[in-house]
């Protein structure tokens, strides 16, 4: 488990860093408002770089190990919240307020 959070740090470091090294796309606002110079929505779509293809690496194998971690973490706790409530017979009193208790049943008048 240790390995594979440290590989997990390593992918999020790395992922980081080669989002961050990508140029931007000229999505700026001109482009918001008809602007002709831009290619963000469904202009020319260049091929994909270095960067993009090591982008798509690092995520998929963020997601992996991220979805392994979280595997890994929940077979080794069996145990819930409930377990450490301690068991009695009965309801405590202060869990049934008077205003809350049914009422006696007796009978209508003239009826039995």
């Amino acid at each position: 488990m240790t390995l594979l959070t440290i590989f997990h740090v390593l992918a999020c470091i790395v992922l980081i860093l080669v989002v961050l090294l990508q140029s931007g796309k000229a999505g700026d606002l001109a482009s918001a408002f008809g602007g002709t110079t831009s290619q963000t929505a469904f202009g020319a779509r260049s091929a994909a770089t270095l960067l993009t293809k090591g982008t798509t690496l690092c995520a998929v194998i963020f997601m992996v190990t991220s979805l392994g971690l979280a595997i890994l973490f929940t077979q080794g706790t069996e145990s819930t919240v409930m377990e450490d409530v301690p068991v009695t017979g009965e309801a405590p009193a202060s869990a049934v307020p008077e205003s809350q208790t049914p009422p006696a049943e007796t009978a209508p008048d003239g009826q039995q």
